[in-house]
């Protein structure tokens, strides 16, 4: 028993050393406040006096007491945690904490930093403000509670009541900098400011704002002021509101879209263009109505909308209709106009389904919408000639080699007025398999390499004109039908060198509409019958092909060009195909001479015609060649590799052999040939046709006879294209400034030749690709670098019937590029010139002006039936989108 006292005694010297040293509280420069103070006045709690626990007159006021859900609150509701990088002072006696360089206190979602930060227990406040030293007033305070930030000069908060008052306010919500200097914040949610200036600059010194005496802000909803001005570099300007409204959702909102005004520059009277309503209909969907009006009754109408979910689809749909009147109504100038057009956009993400995928392309519409309309959007739409629509649907079939693809197509040709349209069209695919493959897969004999497809395609084709579209008489002259097809080949090797590759096809259509002709005596015509029933003809056809490739290498001792090596790859087939047709060939009186027939077959009118009659037994020859370089480097000691030139890209050669024709056995020639210069940057690509045989004109018609041309084949027809393009930076020699070159594109695709890549949506007129790197752009001054490109495209072809001699049909020079004047000036131009016409073509100039939050743009067509000016001044930022002026001069049109 004694040695355990002595134990116990041993442990509580122990226990209350340590309880000692534990007092000793050392200096940090992170002090956390706890959440309230407690009442230093302890008894309270116990009564001293035992019997008063009895008293039930005291137990009744304890349970009502306690029965009382209003608790009082706590005016410092969490910790406060607070840091500062030179010292940290606490005042007992007047319950304050000081804090100085650096400050910064966290305390609930507020995050508070500033040079000086004083915070006041007893009154529930803090103050902030800034330090001065040799540079100035530095480490302003910066107040950021929740998603709200805003930067002063100094501010004073109070705790309990969450009221601030703030000298010199600088805050941003959204994309809008409110300045003002002097702000009472009442609440969260109402922000009080006096003698207040607004702008979308983010400049020390704003090139323009909005000055107020007062002002009411709601932090990411709205500001509404009083009478403001419109201040452009500190000078005042008349411009003079009596209120004001900003919203500052950080979302979508529903408004009115201000027009652009006409006052009459055409023989339409005044009016304008594209004012309207935009509904924010949800996070996914919006629509924008808009309109154009004149004072003749000339009047447009635009619906547009955008979708997107995420990982699911997006896209975009327009409809557009204009009711066009050119003239007085009862003159004989007087015309009138309806057109519309219909475009979708729809995209499927790869995510929402691996398998299937669903696109739309549609574009639909009055064949001379773009050309007639009045609407400067639609300029550059008018060089169109024709309208392309594409609804696909695609599934794999996992497992199986097969795969489906639904597709709805529409082909509209705006000259002639004729519309193509299938409704659908199927198509059943089966990729290739081996039945005949080893092990594994593997293949290494002519059997095992023998490979099968499988292709099954219906389809419901429809040819109209626009007068029949959306009618019932365009489903009249409808055809449907389907076709199988199959094939096998395989390949092995022949003389170590050569390639043998036997194939054989087998195709089947069927029809669903054919015809039947008879000869009516009474009217002495031949009537023509459709009619709809099931007919099917089948084909097939066998062929082999010997290939191989030959290497010829040219060694040069002397120069910097090495070598030259040139690549021909010959090429020898042979088909068969009986002869399927000739029994499907029917004849019919035509006139009332009993001699005189003309031959049909009932296929003529269907979705697949009859097959070609006659015995196909032909053989085929190409010889394909390409010729490159090796140049040795500038620097012959250095370690660098020869470089690699294409000299020659492509120089082909095709024609045929018909062993069973009895005359005119060798099919025209064709030739390709293409080829790049001046580091890829000029592409030039030539095609053509050379006949064999000469031609006779026989009754106004020119035919060959089988007697060949004396010395090399007749040219019958050639094309000539080539692209070029050169810049400024082309001429660098700094590989760092070739690298940020302004056109980067191939001479095989020059950008916007005639302009269609400026985006018409966008009212400062500028391409979608142009100013993309202008935002950051600052003026050197004194600089007589300009940077500018040059884009050029010139076509020709060539024509000889050999009777009338050869003649040129079309040539062209299209040309366009940029001038940047000065990093924030930028001159945009599109034209060409029509050599055999004598004219120049569609020309487009277009003028900018980065004016930092500002943008001027000035588009022009000078002359041609496009001729029109657009006119833009006005603040790049959507949130003052209205804060504009914009004019222009639509074409006068003249209906067709």
């Amino acid at each position: 028993m004694q040695t355990n006292l002595s134990y116990i005694l041993l442990f509580c010297c122990f226990f209350f050393i340590k309880l000692g040293f534990s007092q000793d509280i050392k200096p940090t420069k992170k002090t956390v406040v706890p959440l309230g103070k407690r009442d230093t006045i302890a008894p309270l709690k116990k009564d001293s006096i035992p019997n008063l626990k009895k008293d039930t007159l005291l137990r009744k006021k304890k349970d009502t007491t306690s029965l009382d859900t209003i608790k009082p609150k706590e005016s410092i509701e969490d910790i406060i945690t607070h840091v500062a990088t030179d010292y940290t002072i606490q005042d007992a006696k007047n319950k304050t904490v000081t804090l100085y360089n650096e400050a910064n206190i966290t305390y609930t979602n507020i995050d508070l930093k500033a040079g000086i930060i004083i915070v006041d227990y007893k009154k529930n406040t803090l103050f902030a403000k800034g330090i001065k030293d040799s540079t100035g007033y530095v480490q302003r305070p910066i107040f950021k509670q929740g998603n709200e930030e805003t930067e002063q000069d100094s501010i004073v908060y109070n705790f309990k009541t969450k009221r601030a008052l703030i000298y010199g306010l600088k805050t941003k919500q959204g994309e809008m900098f409110t300045y003002g200097e002097k702000t009472k914040r009442v609440n969260d949610s109402t922000i009080y400011i006096r003698k207040i200036r607004f702008t979308t600059s983010d400049k020390e010194k704003p090139d323009y704002y909005i000055a107020t005496n007062k002002a009411k802000l709601v932090p990411g909803k709205k500001i509404i002021v009083g009478t403001s001005n419109l201040v452009l570099a500190d000078i005042p300007t008349p411009i003079v509101l009596p209120f004001a409204y900003f919203p500052l959702s950080k979302t979508s909102v529903s408004g009115f879209l201000i027009p652009a005004f006409d006052t009459g520059s055409t023989s339409r009277g005044i009016g304008f263009q594209n004012g309207g309503y935009y509904f924010a209909i949800s996070d996914y969907i919006d629509l924008a109505i808009t309109g154009d009006a004149y004072s003749n009754g000339t009047w447009g109408f635009r619906a547009n909308s955008n979708y997107n979910k995420r990982y699911r689809f997006n896209g975009s749909f327009s409809f557009n209709y204009e009711n066009i009147i050119n003239g007085i109504r009862g003159f004989k100038n007087f015309s009138k106009s309806n057109n519309f057009n219909l475009r979708w956009s729809h995209n499927q993400d790869s995510k929402a389904s691996p398998n299937s995928r669903f696109t739309a392309s549609v574009n639909l519409g009055s064949s001379r919408f773009f050309r007639q309309s009045l609407n400067q959007s639609n300029i550059s739409q008018s060089q169109n000639n024709s309208f392309n629509s594409s609804v696909n649907y695609s599934k794999t079939f996992v497992g199986t080699p097969f795969n489906m693809n639904v597709t709805a197509t529409h082909q509209q040709n705006t000259n002639t007025k004729r519309i193509t349209m299938t409704l659908p069209s199927l198509t059943l695919n089966m990729n290739r398999i081996y039945p005949f493959a080893g092990k594994d897969g593997v293949k290494k004999n002519p059997i095992q390499k023998m490979g099968f497809n499988y292709t099954m395609q219906a389809q419901y084709l429809i040819n109209t004109t626009e007068d029949n579209f959306l009618t019932a008489k365009m489903f009249k002259t409808a055809k449907s039908g389907m076709r199988h097809r199959t094939g096998t080949n395989t390949n092995l090797k022949a003389f170590k060198y050569f390639t043998i590759s036997p194939s054989a096809n087998y195709e089947e259509s069927w029809n669903f509409n054919y015809i039947e002709k008879e000869y009516d005596p009474i009217r002495a015509e031949v009537r023509t019958d459709s009619l709809v029933g099931f007919k099917s003809f089948r084909t097939y056809n066998l062929g082999v092909s010997l290939s191989t490739n030959i290497y010829g290498t040219f060694n040069f001792k002397r120069g910097k060009l090495k070598t030259i090596r040139h690549t021909l790859r010959p090429s020898i087939s042979y088909s068969y195909r009986p002869d399927f047709g000739s029994q499907y060939v029917k004849q019919v009186r035509k006139s009332a001479d009993p001699l005189d027939f003309e031959q049909y077959t009932i296929f003529d009118n269907s979705l697949y015609k009859a097959p070609s009659t006659g015995l196909s037994n032909s053989i085929g020859i190409s010889v394909n060649n390409v010729l490159e370089a090796k140049v040795a480097s500038d620097d012959p000691d250095s370690d660098e590799e020869d470089k690699k030139i294409t000299l020659l890209n492509n120089l082909n050669f095709n024609t045929s052999y018909n062993i069973a024709a009895d005359s005119l056995r060798w099919s025209n020639i064709s030739f390709s040939a293409g080829t790049r210069f001046f580091k890829d940057k000029l592409a030039v690509n030539l095609s053509g046709s050379l006949d064999p045989y000469k031609v006779i004109k026989v009754n106004g018609s020119i035919i060959n006879i089988d007697e060949f041309n004396s010395g090399f084949p007749r040219l019958t027809n050639a094309s000539l294209t080539a692209n070029y393009s050169i810049s400024s930076a082309d001429f660098k020699k700094d590989k760092e400034d070739d690298k940020n070159k302004t056109n980067t594109n191939s001479g095989n695709n020059p950008p916007d030749i005639i302009g269609g890549d400026i985006d018409q949506t966008n009212r400062f007129g500028s391409s979608n690709k142009s100013n993309s790197n202008n935002k950051d752009k600052k003026a050197e001054l004194y600089n007589a670098d300009i940077p500018w490109s040059i884009n050029l495209a010139y076509s020709t072809n060539y024509n000889n019937n050999g009777i009338d001699g050869g003649k040129i049909g079309v040539q062209s020079l299209i040309f366009s590029g940029n001038l940047e004047l000065s990093p924030k000036w930028k001159v945009g131009y599109s034209s060409g010139y029509d050599f055999k016409g004598g004219a120049f073509t569609f020309s487009r100039f277009n003028f900018t002006r980065d004016l930092d939050s500002w943008q001027f743009n000035f588009n022009w067509v000078p002359f041609g039936t496009n001729s029109s000016y657009t006119f833009f001044i006005g603040v790049k930022s959507s949130v003052l989108a209205d804060l504009k002026w914009d004019k222009n001069k639509p074409p006068d049109r003249r209906l067709f």
